[in-house]
């Protein structure tokens, strides 16, 4: 059965590389639901906006595909420029990532979670609540869609943000980091995926496709690791387990 993954966050989720600068990635193995229904990946995946380009999930996809040989599907659900509130549970973008993700498992096993979102949230008035926000969403999101074991993948936002002219606000990436961070070494199957020195499109706000790719190499890193971790937590209780079974029989 496809082993399928959920897209959500931002624009730099959505994928805002030029194609033009990465060969592309094709294979009948790895798949996008569109009309609910599993249809052969093609670019832009997350057509959010008509300036939709590369996405890091292809390159993850691609190492997932040749590392585990199960088809690949991919339920984009990022939209461009969207802040927290607008990713509270019982809005829109929710809801809609919920529906979406419920259509998938009829067809698919749901095996990860690729978050990337925050460049929205730089404002003073919104990083110092960016962390309690996030949980709170994710709280949200696996109690209604019933997975608790399954990995989240949260990315760092990237550094060329500094020199972003558009938004001095973007200079409080930092924070908005620190707030992924957080999230991360706190939640149970949960990991930060670093974009440290990763380019940027010349707007400073965009990953460049290069980069994306790169991107989506780590994030399927940090898969494996938390994959990894989990196993190794499934052993020991497994020990344990027969340890008492043991113990009571003696």
């Amino acid at each position: 059965m496809i082993h399928s993954f959920l897209l959500i966050g931002q624009s730099n989720m959505a994928g805002r590389g030029f194609a033009t600068e990465v060969e592309p990635i094709s294979t009948g193995h790895i798949k996008v639901l569109r009309n609910g229904r599993w249809q052969r990946m093609y670019s832009p995946i997350n057509n959010d906006r008509s300036f939709a380009g590369v996405n890091l999930a292809e390159s993850f996809a691609m190492n997932y595909y040749k590392d585990k040989g199960v088809d690949v599907g991919l339920i984009p659900c990022a939209d461009g420029g969207t802040c927290m509130d607008q990713w509270r549970p019982g809005g829109l973008l929710f809801d809609h990532a919920i529906y979406q993700c419920r259509l998938a498992a009829r067809t698919s096993n749901i095996a990860g979670i690729l978050w990337h979102q925050g460049e929205a949230d730089c404002p003073p008035s919104r990083y110092p609540f960016y962390k309690e926000k996030l949980n709170v969403f994710l709280d949200e999101l696996q109690r209604q869609l019933g997975i608790y074991d399954i990995p989240i993948l949260l990315g760092g936002l990237g550094d060329f943000l500094a020199d972003c002219t558009l938004n001095d606000d973007l200079k409080n990436y930092v924070k908005v980091n620190d707030a992924l961070k957080a999230v991360a070494d706190e939640r149970k199957m949960t990991g930060f995926v670093s974009a440290e020195g990763l380019r940027s499109n010349p707007d400073n706000l965009h990953f460049c496709a290069k980069a994306l790719r790169e991107f989506g190499n780590r994030y399927y890193e940090k898969f494996l690791e938390l994959e990894d971790k989990n196993k190794v937590f499934e052993e020991k209780l497994s020990e344990n387990d027969a340890v008492r079974t043991e113990m009571e029989l003696l």
